[in-house]
């Protein structure tokens, strides 16, 4: 089930012709690619950002992502995404996901593990596909991400896209709530790098990103928490044009596909 909500928390912008777009469907849903220049493209097993949440022709834009899409563009580094709705991170948007995964991988020449960028609520979705599929992961990086079910958007509003009750989704948390699905990431060794405001009242660090970093590393899982002063789930050009973020999802990808 999907429910097609988008919200003022993700504006879209306009300039998004900046980059070449190939757009097409994925299972009846609108998916994307963003390709480095053919000069900058390996011939196999190009590296490729996993993006999340995508709304048709809305995310992601140009006006926020567009700095790091450009120098990962200039690393030879694709971006590809899939508009799921407001799937909250839900088996039907998983397979969606596991879709656009293969399009990339057979028709894109994509490596077979790639890099996923959530920022949001992209977190519910790209954490719980990359616990399914912790073989398929290369490395993880996040703006603000939603990591915890209960904390957004609360199980009230998210157990429709589940097709469960409440009460029922309450009770299988263990199957879909990423920060009680860490432990297959941890066994995989899969890095991971989360940028978070230290006063968001959206996604609330202590119960996201602070809780993924201590279960993450009581697993033996490397990650990386920038925590930023002041900070709330805003449009602050820091978390877009975050340094640290672009070097670890370069340095990520290109040591893992030379």
């Amino acid at each position: 089930m999907f429910v097609s909500l988008w919200t003022v928390m993700d504006a879209p912008s306009m300039a998004d012709e900046a980059f070449v777009w190939e757009r097409f469907e994925v299972k009846g849903r609108p998916a994307f690619v963003i390709l480095p220049e053919k000069e900058k493209r390996s011939k196999k097993n190009m590296p490729w950002v996993f993006y999340a949440p995508t709304f048709d022709r809305r995310l992601p834009s140009a006006r926020d992502e567009g700095w790091m899409i450009t120098r990962f563009l200039d690393h030879g580094i694709g971006v590809a995404g899939i508009d799921v709705g407001e799937s909250y991170g839900s088996p039907a948007g998983r397979d969606h996901y596991s879709a656009l995964y293969e399009k990339v991988v057979n028709d894109y020449q994509g490596a077979s593990k790639p890099c996923l960028l959530a920022r949001s609520r992209g977190g519910l979705m790209l954490y719980n596909w990359a616990a399914d599929h912790p073989e398929k992961v290369g490395a993880i990086a996040a703006i603000y991400p939603v990591c915890n079910l209960t904390s957004y958007p609360g199980l009230a509003k998210a157990c429709g896209a589940y097709g469960l009750s409440e009460a029922a989704l309450r009770e299988k948390l263990g199957e879909h709530n990423p920060v009680d699905r860490l432990q297959a990431l941890a066994k995989a060794k899969v890095p991971i790098f989360h940028i978070h405001g230290d006063v968001d009242k959206v996604v609330p660090l202590d119960v996201n990103s602070a809780l993924v970093a201590e279960r993450y590393r009581e697993f033996g899982g490397e990650m990386t928490l920038v925590v930023t002063k002041d900070q709330g789930h805003n449009m602050w050009k820091g978390f877009f044009q975050c340094q640290e973020l672009v070097d670890f999802v370069i340095e990520k990808m290109t040591s893992k596909t030379r």
